[in-house]
Order: C-alpha cells, then structure tokens, then sequence
C-alpha cells in the first residue's frame, strides 16, 4: 500500500501535505529574516524555480515580526523554524505565517506548548515535530547509546503526544539525520507508527555534488517505497540549488509529471560525435521549456535509434553528424554543428503548430 496516500492531510497555506495530495518541494532561506528585503528576493527566486513553500527562521523577536512584511510580498506559504522560546511561535502566528517548526519538547513548560498549540489551532497553522539525530534528548542517548530508528521515533512520539494532549493533531513529522541508512530506517519506522504525513531530508548533506547524492538516495528511496509527503534537499549552496534538486528528485521517482524529462547515452568507443559537450548544450537549452516532453541524444547507432524512438524527440550520431527523430520518425541526417539548432527548431516549430 503507498503510505503517502494514506495519512492525515494537512494543508500550509494553499498547499495541502498528505492524504494523497502531490508531493511538495520546501527549501529555506539563508538570509537573515529581519531582512525584508533581502528575505523576499530569496523567497522569489525560490518560487520561480518551483519552490512550493519556504521555511523563513525566526531566532528573535525583530525576525517574528518581520514575517507580516515578508507575507504582503510573496505568495508561496511560509513556515516559521522556531526553537526554544513559544513566543516566537506565538507572534508569528498572529502575523500570519503558514507553518510551525518546532519541537515541542524544548520550549518549555507544557503551558508554553498548550500556547502554542493554541494559536495554531486558532488559525489554522499546522507545526511540524522536526527530529534530528545530532540533537536527540539526552535521556533517549542513554537508553539507545547512540542515534537509532528506534530513539528518533521516540522521540517524534514523544513531541506528538505533548501536542495531542492539547487536543491539536494538525501535524507534520521529520526525523533527520546526516547518515543516509539511519534516515531510511527511520523514516521507514515512522511510516509504520504514525498516520501523519512525513517531511523527507537528510540533514547535513555538505556541499552541492554530496549533498545532492545523499538526497537522491535517501529521498529517493523512500519516495519511491510509498513513503513521504513533502522534502527538503538541504545542501550548503544556492537555496534555489536545493529546488532544483528537490524537483528532480521527485521527477525521477515519477511523482511529478510536467517538465522536459532528458536522457542521454553514456559515452564509449563506438562514439564518433563530442556527445558530452552536445548533451550538455541539448540539456541547457531544453530545460529551459515548459514542456512535458523526453528528448534523448544518443550517441550511436547502436542504442541511440531505439531510444529516440521512444522519446518525443531525438538525436543519435553518426560519424561527424546525426540522425535527427521525433516520435521515433527519422526526419533527417545533419551535421554535427546543426544538430542541437534542428532540434530546438523542431520542438519550437511544433509547440507553435499547436498555438
């Protein structure tokens, strides 16, 4: 049974998150949120690379109440990253902000929680529990000896039932950690214990090239297994780098229709075309359209016309040139330096004949 389909639904502004609902893509901001003006170019930039909502941190009260400024500006829902003091939970929930993310266990007193839980319900906020394995409650160390499935679920139990017994079960669960197996493991657990939608990362990733890879694997996996409602790729980059990847991501395990899909050959001896700097240029340049299409370039003949015919349109070299395809139809041979022109020209010739 698909896990994702099957959950609470809960819904962050205009976004809804489980009960069968798309998976969505988040990201954060790295600027500093009292910022406005900086916060809001970063949260734009992140919305036209397809960002569904943007996690904005809220560490002082100054950044609080900047979110009534940020929210007039940007339309993509917010969540507000809140730890240790409810107050911060408490003013942006009356200024507006789509999301809370704390951790009930750590902002005090079980009145600080009923506050909070309080606000939420009052208008409509829901709070993702965030779990992470480098800062698991002390007393679970003890009795696991170490970050386990086991311990991080715990722990996320631990926060639900603190919101529960306020009566307030609008919730969302992350337990991440930076080691890609214990992530899994984790989050499969959690699929087994809890009927609350799921926010898939894998925390700490580093830099682009290993944080996306450790993303694909850990995020990847568990999409693909039925798991999962929204994700965050975090990497130390471009937030806008995080959406992309994200959106890839959630493209390659077939949640996302839409969008150019590019497949290309790996080079080998047969090859008698520069396809590395074709593909490249091929994969620039459509990525680039709004189309919901599969372009292939292929470097020979051998698997190349075999699978152009099984995208929309295609590309497989020859000796110095190319055959060119749409829908498995050879439309001509052209050389090398015209090949990746003819192809835009003939994708652009048929989205205008559709006009």
């Amino acid at each position: 049974m698909n896990k994702r389909d099957t959950v609470k639904k809960i819904k962050v502004g205009g976004v809804r998150i489980g009960g069968g609902a798309p998976v969505s893509v988040q990201t954060m901001c790295n600027t500093r949120t009292r910022d406005v003006e900086a916060t809001v170019a970063q949260i734009k930039a992140m919305q036209t690379a397809g960002a569904d909502i943007v996690r904005i941190a809220l560490p002082d009260m100054e950044s609080a109440r900047a979110v009534s400024a940020i929210k007039e500006q940007v339309s993509v829902p917010l969540v507000a990253d809140i730890h240790f003091d409810y107050r911060l939970a408490l003013e942006a929930a009356e200024r507006g902000i789509d999301k809370i993310r704390i951790n009930p266990g750590n902002i005090g007193s079980d009145e600080n929680v009923r506050a909070v839980a309080d606000a939420c319900r009052r208008h409509n906020i829901p709070i993702r529990i965030g779990v992470n394995a480098g800062s698991l409650e002390k007393d679970l160390l003890e009795k696991y000896s170490h970050p386990c499935p086991e311990a991080l679920v715990e722990s996320a139990k631990r926060h639900a039932v603190l919101l529960e017994r306020c009566d307030f079960d609008d919730i969302c669960i992350s337990m991440k950690s930076s080691s890609v197996p214990l992530t899994v493991a984790a989050y499969r657990l959690a699929a087994e214990t809890f009927n609350y939608p799921l926010h898939l990362g894998v925390t700490e990733t580093g830099t682009e090239w290993n944080g996306t890879i450790q993303s694909a694997v850990g995020i990847g996996t568990l999409l693909c297994e039925g798991i999962g409602n929204t994700i965050r790729v975090s990497l130390t980059a471009d937030p806008v780098k995080e959406v992309s990847a994200g959106i890839a991501i959630v493209r390659a395990a077939g949640l996302r229709p839409g969008g150019v899909r590019f497949v290309s050959c790996p080079t080998c001896g047969r090859t008698e075309i520069d396809l590395i700097s074709l593909a490249t240029e091929v994969e620039n340049r459509v990525g680039k359209l709004d189309r919901d299409i599969t372009v292939a370039v292929m470097g020979c003949v051998v698997n190349g016309p075999g699978e152009a015919r099984e995208a929309d349109y295609g590309i497989a070299g020859g000796k110095g040139k190319g055959l060119l395809f749409r829908k498995g139809q050879v439309l001509g041979t052209y050389p090398y330096e015209e090949l990746c022109g003819r192809l835009l020209d003939l994708i652009n010739s048929d989205e205008e004949g559709k006009a």
